[in-house]
């Protein structure tokens, strides 16, 4: 299908004499048609096209700029001028990619000498326009089709990660179908906290609303070993939703392509919390498995180790299971689990640098250089700030239990 799509940026790119781009509807490319000028000049003059065939992404400036434009609801091209101040260098022709009403993508030319003739405002009057429009109208179709694919199959995957048993083995059953030898092969869940929502970005229902993972992975599919994506509601202790994407592997100890998408996918717009909340999103890899039988328990890891990296800055933004230590076992927890008495004084927002101090502490095995040094502050500095918390909390940091119970608390409390 990735072929389909290059196919036809092309005959955009012959009918209007310029080179055209094709991105999906946040902003990852899918295909770009070539360009017949200097290198070194498209380099210069048009950085944005540039980094979009680099990165396969834009950026949040650009896609903005773009965006302040009304290209979500065009129902005919557009003309944008430059933006030097969000990277903009020059004017693009933009082509609506729509289906059944919804837009899906956008064609993307540079508004230069090749295209200063063409009268936008009747687009059907200019036979090479009309000729491009009728190719996006086709991408937008075949667009389309994969959107519903993918939803299916995403939802498939979403009964089998969270689904009651008698459905989980019936989706897995029809997802093995779908996926042919893949299904057999190795295999890993990357799940990316949080994730918003088609209805939290652009309020859009139908074909667009229906293939949420989709739109946010069809830059990846092909490219990153995709085999499925899904949103799942409520998965986060906060209610917020999360992205379970199915990866295909070379090798169970190969899971190199599961951190290129997970990577991708952090650079979606709708990677990240809903508007009005900036959370900061991350990703977890669950242990590779062979087949699907063991998919449930892998999505639980990955979403575990995606909680961990973002309650660890060092952990992030993509953590494995394997390496999440004692979060591995505090994820598990319900998350109405309250902290332990002794302890919730010394969580007040009053007490946050002796928390960070006894956590740091408690890290470095109670060595004391080691933790000064750490925090950048003089031993004695730190004995005193122990104290105040052996004050509050009423435990010995000699004590070995006292010590267990104090570092898995302030653990817990991260998440």
């Amino acid at each position: 299908m990735r072929g389909d799509y290059q196919q036809l940026v092309d005959e955009i790119s012959a009918a209007l004499g310029a080179p055209a781009t094709l991105e999906d509807r946040d902003f990852g490319l899918i295909a770009f048609g070539a360009h017949d000028g200097d290198d070194d000049v498209e380099l210069t003059m048009d950085p944005v096209r540039t980094r979009s065939i680099l990165q396969r992404r834009s950026t949040a400036a650009v896609r903005a700029w773009f965006e302040a434009f009304g290209i979500a609801r065009a129902q005919a091209p557009l003309r944008i001028p430059p933006d030097p101040a969000a990277g903009v260098f020059k004017g693009r022709i933009c082509l609506p990619v729509r289906h059944r009403g919804v837009v899906l993508g956008y064609v993307w030319l540079l508004d230069d000498e090749h295209l200063a003739g063409l009268d936008l405002a009747v687009p059907l009057a200019d036979p090479r326009l009309a000729q491009a429009m009728e190719t996006a109208a086709r991408i937008g179709a075949l667009l389309a089709a994969e959107a519903r694919a993918g939803a299916e199959l995403g939802e498939l995957l979403r009964e089998l990660l969270t689904g009651r048993p008698a459905g989980r083995e019936a989706a897995r059953a029809a997802l093995r179908e779908a996926l042919g030898p893949a299904g057999d092969g190795p295999l890993a869940v990357v799940a990316v906290a949080p994730w918003r929502t088609a209805g939290e970005t652009d309020g859009e229902t139908g074909d667009a609303g229906d293939a949420e993972g989709t739109a946010a992975g069809s830059a990846l599919a092909g490219q990153s070993g995709v085999a499925a994506l899904c949103a799942v509601p409520d998965a986060l202790p906060d209610g917020s939703a999360a992205l379970a994407a199915l990866i295909r592997l070379r090798a169970t100890t190969s899971p190199a392509p599961a951190h290129t998408a997970a990577d991708r996918l952090l650079r979606s717009p709708r990677a990240g919390g809903a508007p009005g909340r900036p959370v900061r999103a991350t990703a977890g890899l669950g242990t590779p498995r062979r087949g699907l039988a063991e998919l449930p328990a892998a999505w639980r890891e990955a979403l575990a180790a995606a909680r961990a990296a973002g309650a660890e800055a060092r952990l992030g933004p993509v953590a494995e299971w394997s390496g999440i230590g004692p979060y591995r076992v505090l994820s598990a927890l319900p998350a109405h689990a309250a902290a332990d008495p002794s302890i919730r004084p010394l969580l007040a927002p009053a007490h946050t640098e002796l928390a960070r101090t006894a956590e740091v502490f408690l890290d470095c095995a109670g060595q004391a250089g080691r933790t000064a040094a750490a925090l950048g502050i003089h031993r004695q500095t730190l004995y005193y700030r122990l104290s105040r918390v052996e004050q509050l909390t009423g435990l010995d940091l000699d004590d070995g239990e006292g010590r267990l119970l104090l570092h898995m608390a302030l653990k817990a409390d991260r998440l």
